[in-house]
């Protein structure tokens, strides 16, 4: 793999460059000699792409545009170049370069699982930045999104935390599942929450929505009231969960998510 030599001018484009979830940085320091870690700029790729790599140009949501592609190796690390994982490029970029990154990585990972129409299974043809089209059926693909909600129960002075089989680490966070067909958010609330918890909610309320590029999601957060039941735990989905008050937290979701922000929006008006 060769590592261009890049050049910044007033027309350069970022460079989003992914090793499965793992993105290119570029090493830059501070004023004061501190590390410091950025998007690579450029006109040409910051690494030179393998044969029949296919370069996306990405159109953020503020009508930017930034480039990306995937790489079959990763980058060696060098004295000007590292690779670090989706989640853990929050705590070194700015958030624009961070939501950025997402979007150019669920573009990636659509790219990668519709190579064949799910109808005939004919090669799939791009024809737009998100849309593929069969070429003899004419189905046509564009990227997904999976809708989730995450749910901040308060009980009192009280909030639910729960703790996920499949959390990375030991922090406890709020409920949360996937919207099946045919139900609206408000009702994908009220059955996640019995499911998981066996409890009854009310004055369900919506909260805000983030991506959640892991693979392709978007969390829909909302706000509801404990009404009724005892807690009985979905073995299967959650390993412990409990009303705590804001003197007694366990460990929390760190600030990139949804979850957090809805904690901090308890803590703060309580």
């Amino acid at each position: 793999m060769e590592i261009a030599k890049t050049t910044e001018p007033e027309n350069s484009m970022q460079w989003f460059v992914f090793f499965k979830d793992q993105l290119l940085l570029k090493k830059e320091y501070t004023t004061n000699g501190e590390n410091k870690y950025g998007i690579p700029h450029g006109i040409n790729p910051p690494v030179t792409p393998e044969a029949g790599c296919t370069i996306h140009e990405v159109t953020l949501t503020d009508g930017h545009k930034v480039k990306t592609f995937a790489l079959e190796q990763p980058v060696p690390e060098t004295e000007e170049w590292v690779m670090t994982g989706l989640r853990t490029s929050y705590d070194y970029l700015p958030l624009a370069d961070y939501q950025a990154a997402g979007k150019s990585f669920q573009i990636l990972y659509w790219d990668e699982h519709s190579r064949f129409c799910p109808v005939c299974g004919t090669p799939m043809e791009q024809h737009t930045p998100i849309m593929k089209k069969c070429p003899e059926c004419g189905n046509e693909m564009y990227p997904p999104v999976s809708t989730a909600i995450i749910v901040l129960i308060r009980k009192d002075k009280e909030i639910l935390l729960v703790h996920a089989r499949n959390f990375r680490g030991t922090f406890h966070g709020l409920v949360a599942g996937f919207l099946e067909t045919g139900e609206t958010l408000e009702q994908c609330v009220e059955r996640e929450v019995m499911e998981e918890t066996g409890l009854k909610v009310k004055n369900i309320t919506y909260f805000g929505s983030q991506p959640w590029p892991y693979p392709s999601g978007l969390m829909v957060g909302f706000i509801a009231d404990y009404e009724s039941g005892e807690i009985k735990l979905q073995a299967d989905e959650l390993s412990s969960g409990a009303f705590y008050s804001k003197d007694n937290l366990p460990e929390i979701p760190r600030k990139l998510s949804i979850a957090r922000k809805l904690i901090d929006w308890w803590l703060e008006n309580n």
